[in-house]
């Protein structure tokens, strides 16, 4: 059933990156780029889940630490 849905999800991406091709200019700061919309679209929740990821996992160990310390 997993691999089921990792295909589904994976041919839904990969219908997604064909779809919008069409390229966009991105500004940042004082950085320009121009990519495709796809690709923007991809980097951004690519940095979005790593954040989510990094900022949970230091508040789950922070509070584990903080259960250690009371069973002490």
């Amino acid at each position: 059933m997993a691999l089921a849905v990792a295909t589904l999800l994976a041919v839904l991406l990969i219908v997604f990156l064909v779809q919008n091709t069409r390229s966009t200019e991105i500004s940042f700061l004082w950085m320009t780029a121009s990519t495709p919309l796809a690709v923007a679209l991809l980097i951004a929740a690519v940095g979005s889940v790593s954040l989510t990821l990094t900022l949970g996992t230091a508040r789950i160990a922070q509070l584990r630490r903080l259960v250690r310390k009371q069973r002490d």
